[in-house]
C-alpha cells in the first residue's frame, strides 16, 4: 500500500465528498485505500474501487468514500458526510472508560483538568508542614526583607592564615585566658571598619540618606537548636581580643540556652559570619538587614601555596564580603577585604592600628 503524503494537494475534494467517476480510470494497478476493511466493504457491496476518486490525501480512498458510493448506487438522496479520521488497519486496545470530565462553562474560565481514561487522579502534595513561627519565623521575615530591599554584591579572596594561627598559638601559650580565633577575626574587622567607615552604616530609604554609625556593634552568626541567631557585641571597636573572646562566649551560651533578650539581638552595624565551622570553604550570605555588609570566613585548611617564591603547604582560608552596593562601590569593598586579608596573612599589619 502506498504511503499517503502528509498534506492533501490543492484541487482534491474535501474529505467525505468523494466523486463517483462515470468513466473508469485507466489505472490498472492496485487502488490505494486506507485499510483492508475498506477494500472488503467495497467488495461486499459490489463497488469497483477504480471508479472512485478518494477524498483522502493524494486520492486515498476512505471508508466514507465507499459508503457514499453505495448510497448513490442504491438511489438514496445525496448526503454530506462529515469528515472522519483514518481507520486503523488493526484494532487498537482501549483502556476501560473512566469518568468523563464536565465541559468548561462558557465564561472564559480555564477548563477543568482532564484525567486520562483509566488513570487515577494525581494525589495532593504530601509532606510535613512546619509553621514559620518564633525564631525561625523572625529570621525568615528579616532575610526576605533584606533580599527585597538591599542590592547586594559579593567579593572574595583566598588568604594564607598560617601566620595568624601561629600568632594565636603564641598568645595562648603565654598564659592567661585563651584567645578565640573568632575574637582575632573580630579585632581585624573593627580595625578595617575604622579605615572604611562606609561599611559600618545603614541606609534610610525614606530620607534617601546613608547613615554612618560611629560605634561598631558587631553581630556574629550563631547556630542553635532553635535556628540561626545573630547576637550583637556592643562597642566592639574598643574591646581587646581577650574582651571579645569573653563576650562571644557569654552571648553564645545565652543563645544555646534560649535566654537572649531582644537587646542582645538588635542594633548591629556589621556581621561576622564564621561558616567555616560547618566545614565549607565559601558562601554568599544574605546581609543582616538593616546593616550594610557581612564578612564571611570559610574553613582554614592546609593547601598548596606559593610562599616566598616556593611551593609549600600553608593554612589557607577563603574570605568573602557581601555588601550593600548603595553605600559603596567595588573599590571600597575590595579595599576593606584586602586589608582584612593582609592582617590575616601578616598579623603585624594590625599593630599599626592598635
Amino acid at each position: 500500500m502506498e504511503s499517503p503524503a502528509p498534506d492533501a494537494p490543492r484541487g482534491i475534494p474535501a474529505m467525505g465528498d468523494a466523486v463517483l467517476d462515470t468513466v473508469p480510470s485507466a489505472h490498472e494497478g492496485p487502488v490505494a485505500v486506507i485499510s483492508p476493511l475498506v477494500r472488503r466493504l467495497a467488495r461486499d457491496n459490489g463497488v469497483d474501487l477504480r471508479t472512485l476518486r478518494g477524498s483522502g490525501p493524494d486520492g486515498l480512498i476512505l471508508r466514507v468514500d465507499v459508503e457514499h458510493a453505495v448510497r448513490v448506487r442504491a438511489g438514496a438522496p445525496e448526503q454530506h458526510v462529515a469528515p472522519q479520521p483514518p481507520q486503523p488497519s488493526a484494532p487498537v486496545p482501549v483502556a476501560a472508560p473512566g469518568p468523563v470530565p464536565a465541559p468548561a462553562a462558557a465564561t472564559g474560565s480555564a477548563p477543568a483538568r482532564v484525567t486520562a481514561p483509566g488513570a487515577a487522579p494525581a494525589p495532593a502534595a504530601a509532606g510535613e508542614r512546619i509553621p514559620l513561627r518564633g525564631v525561625r519565623g523572625a529570621v525568615a521575615d528579616k532575610l526576605s526583607r533584606s533580599r527585597r530591599e538591599i542590592p547586594d554584591a559579593t567579593c572574595w579572596v583566598d588568604a594564607d592564615a598560617t601566620e595568624l594561627m601561629t600568632a594565636r598559638q603564641a598568645m595562648n601559650a603565654a598564659g592567661g585566658p585563651k584567645i578565640s580565633l573568632l575574637a582575632l577575626l573580630a579585632r581585624i574587622c573593627t580595625a578595617a571598619l575604622a579605615r572604611y567607615p562606609e561599611l559600618n552604616s545603614t541606609v534610610d530609604p525614606e530620607a534617601r540618606e546613608i547613615v554612618r554609625i560611629p560605634e561598631v556593634r558587631l553581630g556574629f552568626a550563631a547556630q542553635t537548636d532553635r535556628g540561626l541567631v545573630v547576637p550583637v557585641v556592643r562597642d566592639a571597636g574598643n574591646r581587646t581580643a581577650e574582651s571579645l573572646t569573653e563576650e562571644f562566649a557569654r552571648l553564645t551560651g545565652k543563645a544555646r540556652q534560649g535566654t537572649l533578650t531582644p537587646a542582645d539581638l538588635t542594633g548591629g552595624t556589621f556581621t561576622l559570619n564564621n561558616y567555616g565551622v560547618f566545614g565549607v570553604d565559601g558562601s554568599t550570605p544574605i546581609i543582616n538587614h538593616p546593616e550594610a555588609a557581612m564578612l564571611g570566613v570559610g574553613r582554614i585548611v592546609p593547601k598548596p601555596w606559593v610562599h616566598e617564591g616556593q611551593l609549600a603547604v600553608r593554612r589557607v582560608v577563603q574570605l568573602s564580603l557581601t555588601f550593600d552596593h548603595r553605600v559603596c562601590d567595588g573599590g571600597t569593598a575590595g579595599g576593606f577585604l584586602r586589608y582584612v586579608a593582609d592582617c590575616v596573612e601578616q598579623p603585624a599589619v594590625l599593630l599599626r592600628t592598635l
